[in-house]
């Protein structure tokens, strides 16, 4: 059981910081960045999954490992994180400065 709290209302920082000390809780800090790409990669699997079940794009073995879309969604998050951590990004801080580039750039 986890003694970890995430704050009400958590800036993206915060979610950093509440990833780095659930890693740390649950014995993942050592796995290195190649490990939580395939993880990402998987997970992205499990929400185009979750996603083609629900819009009924195509047929899902429903015995199958899937979860919810949102379930899916935090768990790209999480990895996320711990991606930017492992390379000490402020997730925020780039989110603003891409965002800027993209103010720039010309959308057709």
């Amino acid at each position: 059981m986890s003694n970890l709290t995430l704050k009400e209302n958590p800036t993206l920082k915060d979610l950093q910081k509440y990833v780095q000390e659930l890693e740390k809780e649950r014995g993942f800090e050592k796995e290195d960045v190649p490990q939580k790409c395939l993880l990402l990669g998987e997970e992205i699997g499990e929400l185009f999954k979750s996603i083609r079940k629900r819009n009924k794009v195509t047929k899902v073995d429903h015995n199958s490992k899937f979860g919810l879309i949102d379930e899916e969604l935090a768990d790209i998050i999480i990895l996320i994180c711990t991606i930017a951590n492992r390379f000490n990004i402020d997730l925020e801080q780039a989110f603003r400065e891409k965002e800027e580039l993209n103010k720039n750039r010309v959308w057709e």
